[in-house]
């Protein structure tokens, strides 16, 4: 069990009124500046969604977020979706809302209204976990943790949507493929019965330098618009591009990204990490 989830209930789905309104301040803020800076980068509306990272936020947390107008959010430890995802599920429900993989025996079959997506690294043991609740897993770094996924997967007579985050950066506490293995390691995922690769995550270098910071989003966009254009097996679904955090979303944007991930944006700063 992670750490702070002896200190912390996050299936707890009470919270007060203060809690609340700040959420809901937060999220309505980072929309309007989400779309700020989408008009300024001369995209459309809706090009870019806003990923809200949960990560230690309980379910009334959570569902605070999702009253203000949230429509997707990301975890990234699998305990963490074991423990709230019930929660969330009922909460939602009460709102008409489908949260996560479809649950046919829920009749919930289809496109949810509130994806669920893993964002962070991914043991092999804990994939059995969220594969029935996770309609993403944006953290696949190799060919093996793919296969992988993919043979549980088609063991539950699905297929798996991932991500294959690569480390643009460099750097060294950052994880991901590294960049020059990229398009390979792609092109094998693609091939690959069982997972669908649907797009492409990295996590921005930790420096002061724009320039350094646009140009791994340039790279990691250059690599999509590759895949997309060879006409291989499965490159087709490589559309997405999540990147961009509280730091370099602006800059994510402008490079192409299709989702930016916040979480101190909206929940403010986590006691835990």
């Amino acid at each position: 069990m992670v750490s702070y989830m002896e200190h912390k209930d996050l299936a707890q789905t009470v919270i007060d009124e203060a809690r609340e309104r700040e959420i809901a301040d937060n999220v309505h803020r980072t929309l309007e500046r989400l779309a700020k800076a989408v008009e300024e980068s001369g995209r459309e509306p809706g090009d870019v969604q806003l990923l809200a990272a949960t990560k230690t936020q309980n379910v009334g947390e959570i569902m605070a977020a999702i009253r203000a107008g949230i429509r997707l959010i990301g975890e990234n430890r699998p305990q963490e979706v074991v423990a709230k995802i019930d929660g969330v599920r009922a909460a939602c429900a009460d709102m008409g809302l489908t949260v996560g993989l479809a649950q046919p025996e829920d009749g919930t079959d289809g496109e949810p209204d509130i994806p669920l997506h893993l964002i962070g690294q991914l043991q092999s043991n804990k994939i059995n976990k969220i594969l029935p609740h996770t309609n993403v897993i944006e953290s696949v770094d190799s060919v093996a943790l793919a296969q992988k996924i993919a043979r549980r997967a088609i063991a539950r007579h699905m297929v798996a949507h991932v991500l294959l985050e690569v480390n643009e950066s460099g750097e060294s506490s950052k994880s991901g493929c590294e960049a020059d293995e990229a398009r390979d390691i792609a092109g094998e995922i693609c091939a690959c019965e069982g997972v669908q690769l649907v797009g492409l995550m990295t996590v921005g270098a930790h420096v002061d330098d724009e320039a350094r910071i646009r140009q791994g989003f340039m790279h990691l966009r250059e690599l999509r618009d590759e895949l997309v254009g060879s006409g291989e097996t499965g490159t087709q679904y490589c559309t997405e591009l999540s990147m961009g955090m509280s730091g370099d979303a602006h800059i994510a944007i402008e490079e192409g990204s299709t989702q930016v991930r916040l979480g101190r944006a909206i929940f403010g700063e986590r006691l835990f990490v």
